[in-house]
């Protein structure tokens, strides 16, 4: 059973260096590009099973293209959707250095805390893993959840806080009794 983890193609925001929580940004047309590209690589890479997407926009429509190239319909799940970023969403790294100087960023903007989103993710990949059916599935988020799912599964090794994921990227984690990462962030662009 594989788990591909593919983050959302790029949206004008990305290219501003804007952070994007749960604002609905659409793809702009490197993004819908990358996601042709990355549909490309997929059709391949192996037999797919299903498409799991977050509702987002930026991610729904990466997760559309995917689904016209392999032939599969794209389900919705919630608990995919980005982290919260409260009051730092939309803004660049300069512009929020500028409004929370002393650092506590997280807590005065009113972040979701980690740990919300690691149960999503953990919610998530356990359904996956757990029903029993040998699946490969395509899951299509953001560039939070993806590194939260990594750090779960490499024991906080990488992911959250220590890996920068690209736009388009493609990780893949493989199971065989338990989570293991195949490889991550991996430009198909």
């Amino acid at each position: 059973m594989k788990i591909c983890l593919v983050r959302h193609g790029e949206t004008d925001w990305n290219r501003a260096g804007k952070l994007q929580g749960l604002e609905n940004i659409p793809l702009n047309a490197v993004g819908e590009a990358q996601a042709k590209s990355v549909s490309e690589f997929l059709a391949a890479y192996g037999k797919w099973d299903s498409i799991i997407s977050s509702p987002l926009k930026r991610a729904r429509k990466t997760a559309e293209i995917i689904s016209a190239k392999l032939g599969i319909a794209v389900r919705e799940n919630d608990l995919l959707r980005e982290r919260d970023y409260g009051a730092s969403s939309g803004l660049t790294a300069r512009e929020r250095k500028i409004k929370f100087p002393d650092g506590g960023e997280m807590s005065a903007a009113g972040w979701e805390a980690a740990e919300s989103v690691r149960g999503r993710v953990v919610t998530v990949l356990s359904a996956i893993t757990g029903s029993g059916e040998r699946k490969n599935t395509i899951i299509v988020a953001h560039g939070g959840v993806i590194n939260s799912a990594l750090a779960y599964v490499s024991n906080g090794e990488m992911g959250t806080g220590k890996t920068k994921l690209a736009n388009a990227c493609v990780s893949v984690l493989v199971c065989d009794g338990e989570l293991k990462i195949e490889f991550y962030n991996k430009a198909v662009c």
